[in-house]
C-alpha cells in the first residue's frame, strides 16, 4: 500500500499515454519507428497517410505490415477532434466547427473560402488570458494551451473538409486567429507551424501561415531573435496606452512603447514587414484623431494596417464602425502617411464565426 492511500486499497496503474502522430515531426516519427526496428520505407509510408492522405484512423493505413500496425497500435494513435457542431454562412464562404478535445474542453476552427484560395483559421489555447474586452474568447477566460497535436489536428480536419467538398481543393494558407493567444502558447503553436510546412505532408510556404498576437512583447522578440519566418500579425486597436490598456487589459503588462519597440526588433531583424489589425468600434477608436493618432504611431515601420469591424458579442456593448468612417480612416492612413490598409470583409457573421463566439453560445 502508498503513503496516503486508505487501508485495503490497491493501487491501478495508470495506462501509459499513446503517443498522437499528430504530435511528431516527420524526423520525430523515423526516429520513433526506427528505435521499433522497422525500416524508414514505413515511417515514410505513415507520414503519407496522414498528410497526403489525409487518414482518420490506423485503420486507414491498410498497406502496412501487421507488425508495423500492431506496434503503432499498441502506442500511438491518431488524434482526430470530433465535430461537436458545424454551423454554414449563407454565403457559402465560412464554416464553423466547435471541435471536442479529449478532456472535454471545445475549441474553434474555421474555414474560409476565398477566390482562388481556402484559409484554416485554428485555435491555441482553450479559452484565452489575454482579457480583450470586445473578445468573446477573451470574455471566457483561460483554461488550458492546446498540444502541438490538438493544432495540427485541426488543419487536418479542415483539409479533409475542403477534399470531400463540392469544389476540391489543397488546403494552402492558415492564420493562427482562432481562440487564445498563440505567443502565450509558443513552443506548441511554433512546432504545429513546422509540421504543416514540412514538404512532404501538407507543404505549406512560411509565407501563408500568420500568426496573430495581442502584443506578447517576448514572443515577438523570441521570433525576430530565432529567425521565424512566419508572418506576423499584431492586434493594436488603439494608439495610445490609456485606451489599449482599457481594451487589452494585457497591455498593462507590456506597455505600447515596449510592444514598438518589438515590433521595430522583428522587422529590423527580419526585414519583413508587420500586419497591424485595428478592430473599428464605432464612436471608440474609428474618428480621424484615431486615424491620424495611429498613422504616427506606425510611421515609416514597414507594415501593412487591417481594418476589422467590430463583431458584436454579447458581453461588450460597442458596435462596428460605418462603412463611412471605415474609408475616411482608411484614406488618412494612406494620404496623410502612405500607410497601405485593408477593410476586411466581415465573414460569417451569421453564423458567430468571430474568434470564441460560437463556443461561448453553446457554453451558456
Amino acid at each position: 500500500m502508498r503513503r496516503g492511500e486508505p487501508p485495503g486499497s490497491v493501487a491501478i496503474p495508470l495506462e501509459p499515454a499513446k503517443i498522437d502522430l499528430y504530435s511528431l515531426t516527420r524526423r520525430e516519427l523515423f526516429a520513433l519507428v526506427g528505435t521499433w526496428g522497422f525500416s524508414t520505407v514505413h515511417a515514410a509510408r505513415i507520414w503519407k497517410y496522414l498528410y497526403l492522405g489525409l487518414a482518420r484512423s490506423l485503420e486507414a493505413m491498410p498497406d502496412l505490415p501487421v507488425r508495423v500496425r500492431a506496434r503503432l497500435a499498441s502506442e500511438c494513435v491518431v488524434g482526430n477532434l470530433p465535430v461537436c457542431l458545424e454551423t454554414a454562412s449563407v454565403d457559402g464562404f465560412t464554416r464553423k466547427y466547435l471541435l471536442g478535445l479529449g478532456d472535454g474542453e471545445r475549441i474553434e476552427t474555421v474555414l474560409m473560402r476565398f477566390t482562388g484560395r481556402a484559409t484554416a483559421c485554428v485555435s491555441s489555447q482553450a479559452g484565452c488570458a489575454m482579457g480583450c474586452v470586445f473578445c468573446a474568447t477573451g470574455q471566457m477566460g483561460f483554461t488550458r494551451h492546446l498540444s502541438t497535436a490538438e493544432i495540427v489536428a485541426q488543419a487536418a480536419h479542415v483539409a479533409r473538409a475542403l477534399r470531400g467538398s463540392s469544389e476540391p481543393r489543397q488546403l494552402r494558407n492558415v492564420v493562427f486567429m482562432g481562440m487564445g493567444e498563440p505567443l502565450h502558447n509558443y513552443e506548441a503553436v511554433m512546432k504545429a507551424a513546422d509540421i504543416l510546412r514540412d514538404p512532404s505532408g501538407f507543404g505549406l510556404s512560411a509565407e501563408r501561415i500568420t500568426l496573430s498576437t495581442v502584443g506578447v512583447v517576448p514572443g515577438i522578440r523570441r521570433m525576430a531573435d530565432e529567425g521565424s519566418p512566419l508572418h506576423l500579425a499584431v492586434s493594436l486597436h488603439a494608439a495610445t496606452q490609456e485606451q489599449r490598456a482599457e481594451l487589452v487589459p494585457s497591455a498593462r503588462k507590456w506597455p505600447l512603447d515596449e510592444l514598438m519597440d518589438a515590433c521595430r526588433h522583428f522587422t529590423g531583424t527580419l526585414g519583413r514587414a508587420i500586419l497591424f489589425e485595428w478592430t473599428l468600434i464605432d464612436g471608440t477608436n474609428d474618428s480621424p484623431d484615431h486615424a491620424h493618432a495611429v498613422g504616427k504611431l506606425i510611421g515609416t515601420l514597414p507594415s501593412h494596417l487591417n481594418l476589422i469591424p467590430l463583431n458584436p458579442t454579447a458581453g461588450y456593448g460597442g458596435g462596428p464602425s460605418r462603412s463611412d468612417a471605415a474609408r475616411r480612416f482608411q484614406r488618412i492612413l494612406a494620404d496623410d502617411y502612405g500607410i497601405p490598409s485593408t477593410v476586411r470583409l466581415r465573414r460569417g457573421i451569421d453564423i458567430a464565426a468571430g474568434c470564441g463566439q460560437l463556443a461561448s453560445a453553446v457554453q451558456s
